[in-house]
């Protein structure tokens, strides 16, 4: 792993790195639960500054071009590319994703600040016409102000730019706070964000827990709250900010379906699920969190699939291992939990995995298939996030839509089937925010990355997402005559 940043000062006011106030945090690598760093929680008086500072700043960076500001962003994907080594080095060891995938991390992030920047041109408002004589209206996209990103640990890097980005380049400034977990790679890019020219105050940083961010969200100079995590994180933030009348834009949790129908090819059908349960050791919100096999391809799917589960490695995510640790000791234990309350309930493990008895530290967890699952189950409803596999069998593809719009959850869903007339009505029918057909786990930064029901409100990613960070000003521009003026037609 390369240099960490200087977390001595973990929290970056108004151009300037400073020491947080609050009690130090221990960074946990998951793999061996050795400390990387210690940094110290923003206190309440930390985070006020950081959002004054924001709001000082927001008004100059509004006014210069959105050219400028794309500018700055196509700068700092410069920088993350040419670090793009070190900063998967620090992802892998705060998060324990595999190294591969952290590499990947760090060309998503990058990717996301290309694609934003290259919107400069693009932030159009509209021109209608009147009802009154000698006049326009302009429809105006304008900044919303201070904005509040708050990213989950999962994606540390990539939330960061997803987030801080197209609020930027809209004209916003913004405070984030990366999770507690896992903050080391959001310091060094916030590092490289000023390197690259963003001036003092348009981008902060506060790191710290729920204390930390409830003063971020609740804090009245703040005009909107960006966040991905939990649903019940998103729940407690729509009651921080209701007596702000706070915006909002919540990407929460999903428990997303995989739909294998019997037309489906099988082949394709185990790989790109088994890709997309076990994306990060199965901790992504979009992540096939449940598979509803139709009956005539139960066993032949259960047992393919079973065995390429049981061929993925687990061990050292920075040596490019299929699997890695969980994030956390929490992680761990809710996962475990799951498992234990499925086979309790009845559920019988095709590929048994669970908790290593060759590891004396680190929040291992081999991969677990789980057969005999009933869609009441709590491990086939409740979001487990983590790298299970519970399997349940459906007679039909109208079962299996209703099983998963049954769900309080929304994100994302997948289907396997050759039939075009199945994959139209799964599209018309299924209620979830983005329905991956035939392929894995991986949204498009020009689509929108957006949850229905309880997987939240607003969203990331495309035109959608970009405009998400400005609000609508209406303009009327009336060049009638003033009193007592005469006016010649034509001229």
């Amino acid at each position: 792993m390369g240099a960490l940043p200087d977390t001595d000062r973990s929290a970056f006011i108004g151009g300037e790195w400073v020491a947080a106030r609050g009690e130090a945090r221990a960074v946990v690598n998951p793999a061996d639960e050795s400390t990387l760093a210690e940094v110290a929680d923003a206190s309440g008086e930390d985070v006020a500054a950081a959002v004054v500072a924001a709001g000082e700043a927001q008004r100059a960076w509004s006014r210069r071009p959105a050219i400028e500001r794309g500018a700055v962003l196509s700068a700092l994907a410069d920088l993350l590319e040419a670090r793009a080594d070190e900063l998967a080095s620090l992802i892998t060891a705060e998060v324990g994703k595999p190294r591969p995938q952290a590499e990947g991390e760090v060309g998503f992030a990058t990717a996301i600040l290309r694609f934003t920047a290259e919107w400069a041109r693009r932030l159009q408002g509209d021109v209608v016409p009147s009802d009154e004589p000698d006049e326009v209206i302009n429809v105006l996209r304008v900044p919303v102000g201070t904005v509040a990103a708050i990213c989950a640990w999962n994606f540390p890097l990539a939330l960061f730019a997803r987030k801080v980005s197209p609020a930027l380049l809209a004209g916003n400034a913004v405070v984030a706070k990366p999770s507690e977990l896992t903050p080391l790679s959001a310091l060094l890019a916030t590092s490289l964000a000023a390197e690259a020219g963003i001036p003092p105050g348009v981008l902060n940083l506060v790191c710290g827990g729920p204390e930390t961010g409830r003063a971020l969200v609740a804090d009245p100079a703040v005009d909107m709250v960006t966040m991905t995590g939990s649903t019940r994180a998103g729940k407690q933030i729509l009651a921080d900010v209701a007596e702000n009348m706070t915006r909002v834009s919540l990407e929460l949790g999903g428990k997303a379906p995989a739909i294998v129908l019997a037309d489906a090819d099988l082949d394709l059908a185990v790989a790109q699920v088994l890709g997309s349960r076990h994306l990060n050791s199965g901790q992504v919100c979009t992540s096939a969190e449940v598979v509803y096999a139709e009956e005539p391809v139960l066993e032949e799917f259960t047992d393919r699939y079973a065995a390429a589960v049981s061929g993925l490695s687990l061990g050292d995510p920075a040596a490019g291992a299929d699997v890695g640790p969980l994030a956390s000791a929490a992680q761990l234990e809710k996962v475990g939990a799951a498992v234990e309350g499925a086979l309790a309930d009845g559920a019988t493990a095709v590929v048994p995995g669970g908790r290593p008895d060759d590891r004396d530290a680190g929040f291992w967890y081999s991969p677990v298939v789980l057969r005999d699952v009933r869609s009441s189950m709590a491990v086939a409803e409740s979001e487990v996030f983590g790298p299970v596999t519970p399997i349940v069998a459906v007679a039909s593809m109208e079962e299996a839509v209703e099983r998963a719009n049954a769900s309080p959850f929304g994100l994302s869903a997948y289907l396997y089937t050759e039939s075009y007339r199945k994959a139209m009505r799964a599209a018309r029918d299924l209620e979830c925010g983005e329905l991956y057909i035939n392929r894995g786990i991986g949204e498009a930064l020009q689509a929108h990355h957006s949850g229905h029901r309880q997987s939240g409100m607003g969203g990331e990613d495309g035109i959608y997402g970009l405009l998400r960070y400005t609000q609508v000003r209406s303009v009327y521009h009336h060049f009638g005559p003033a009193p007592g003026e005469e006016t010649e037609i034509g001229i």
